[in-house]
């Protein structure tokens, strides 16, 4: 599933998804353009996200390393219960 924010007929931000719309949905990529940050088309495009999935549906996400302080502050919580295989290159 994919998600825009356009302003002026310029793409100003996006959030892909992948999703069952039962179980699980994994937020693989959410980004807004640095000049638009801080205005809450990030949190929009979540809500949006939330919205099509449903309540039944968790959202998850991995967190780039410099974001890691933003997600909390939306509404996220932090886990401990999950497993990753590294990328290697």
């Amino acid at each position: 599933m994919i998600i825009t924010a356009w302003l002026n007929n310029e793409l100003i931000g996006i959030s892909r998804s992948i999703t069952d719309f039962c179980y699980a949905c994994y937020l693989s990529d959410l980004a807004v353009k640095s000049e638009y940050q801080k205005e809450g088309i990030g949190r929009q495009l979540i809500k949006l996200t939330e919205k099509e999935i449903g309540k039944q549906t968790a959202l998850i996400l991995l967190s780039a390393p410099l974001a890691m302080e933003y997600y909390p502050k939306i509404g996220f919580d932090k886990v401990e219960n999950g497993f990753i295989i590294r990328r290697t290159e």
